[in-house]
């Protein structure tokens, strides 16, 4: 039976890195993959899964609108589906690729953050969270040394952003990963 997993992190944790990898070792053994990514995202292009090591490849871009069951179906079940920006599907599109492992047999992967900027779930990990067959967290480190869980938007000169909209496009220019303490800290105006 196929499982639908959840591999989640901080920023620059490898979310993108471990997926592509992933999606390596079943081409390299023959095995047909189908790769998503958020339309959202277009950092590296529209369609591109991109990693901080320089790796990429194409994907399928989703939006709201994507029915991602019969996307993947298409052209026959595929070896594996891989998700990465999974924090962006729909309650309704984690459900289908639940449907893709459950009725077709077709493992999926899905990666993403856990949290936004605020610490709070977005809808996409909260239902993979609730349906995930398996839950593997990517360990991240924080400026300290500990383990970073969460994601501090910072503006253009570096200072914390409280407030805004869930959703804003960027990397190492607008995140910064942190443990919860400094992640705390640095929105209370206290040093990091």
């Amino acid at each position: 039976m196929a499982k639908l997993y959840f591999y989640y992190a901080s920023m620059n944790a490898g979310k993108s890195t471990n997926l592509l990898q992933a999606d390596f070792n079943y081409r390299e053994r023959g095995m047909r993959t189908k790769l998503f990514t958020a339309g959202v995202d277009t950092r590296a292009g529209e369609g591109v899964i991109a990693s901080r090591i320089g790796l990429c490849t194409p994907a399928e871009p989703f939006d709201a609108g994507t029915d991602l069951r019969a996307a993947a179906l298409a052209d026959g079940p595929p070896a594996c589906v891989l998700v990465d920006e999974a924090q962006f599907l729909s309650a309704a599109q984690v459900d289908q690729l639940a449907a893709l492992a459950d009725t077709h047999d077709v493992p999926v992967l899905a990666y993403g953050l856990r949290t936004d900027f605020r610490g709070a779930l977005f809808e996409g990990s909260a239902r993979l969270l609730a349906l995930a067959d398996s839950l593997v967290e990517i360990k991240s480190v924080c400026e300290c040394g500990r383990k970073a869980t969460m994601n501090l938007r910072v503006d253009a000169d570096g200072r914390p952003i409280a407030d805004g909209a869930q959703t804003e496009i960027g990397g190492n220019d607008r995140y910064v990963a942190l443990c919860r303490r400094h992640f705390s800290e640095a929105l209370a105006g206290q040093p990091a």
